[in-house]
């Protein structure tokens, strides 16, 4: 049986250093994707659910099918509100986000959504209804690699922003966090996330 870490695979945009930001160019992925509101210690418990229960499903599906097995990718989301001041001020139910993992080529949208009706057949899972197969191009991005709480990126954000404005670009589109560490079983303070900000070139006046 083939065996492929698509970790190693894409190592440029699943790893990242603390010390310093890079300039990434992420090509065109597919993803299973799902949109929520509120604050995320009490809205994210069924998204993630249903995410990586059908990220397992669609993995043992390939394995049997291909004859080919995968790590599943982490977890990734986007971040926004209708008012950013939510995110200066803490209010955290105005929150809204997009969670999503990555799926490796051999998924496709029917199969996606052949594997999530099995899946809602045989288990509760709230949130699997509102998941979707969607291809998405970030295109041109910087990124750093935070090691911390969730709740102390300020900083490290603050460090990817100037790297950005001093190699000319300009900030574009939502910020990406792609979450390496399992947080049942690691410390806060251990936390490794990478930070990504899609990014333009500066237009010159």
């Amino acid at each position: 049986m083939e065996k492929i870490d698509y970790r190693k695979e894409l190592k440029v945009l699943y790893r990242a250093k603390a010390d310093r930001p890079v300039v990434v160019d992420v090509p065109p992925l597919n993803f299973l994707m799902l949109d929520g509101r509120g604050d995320p210690n009490t809205a994210f418990k069924e998204a993630v659910a249903a995410l990586f229960s059908l990220s397992y499903a669609l993995k043992f599906r390939i394995r049997k099918d291909h004859d080919l097995d995968y790590g599943v990718l982490p977890l990734e989301g986007t971040w926004y509100a209708d008012d950013m001041e939510a995110f200066r001020s803490g209010d955290r139910g105005s929150w809204r986000w997009t969670l999503m993992i990555m799926q490796p080529e051999p998924v496709t949208g029917e199969l996606a959504v052949e594997a999530a009706a099995d899946l809602g057949a045989k288990k509760k899972l709230p949130a699997l209804g509102q998941v979707r197969f969607e291809s998405f191009c970030e295109g041109l991005a910087a990124q750093i690699l935070h090691i911390g709480a969730y709740a102390a990126e300020g900083s490290t954000i603050a460090r990817l922003h100037e790297f950005i404005a001093e190699q000319g670009y300009a900030l574009r589109s939502r910020h990406r966090e792609i979450y390496l560490s399992d947080l049942r079983r690691t410390a806060p303070g251990r936390l490794k996330t990478i930070i990504r900000q899609p990014v333009a070139i500066r237009t010159r006046v």
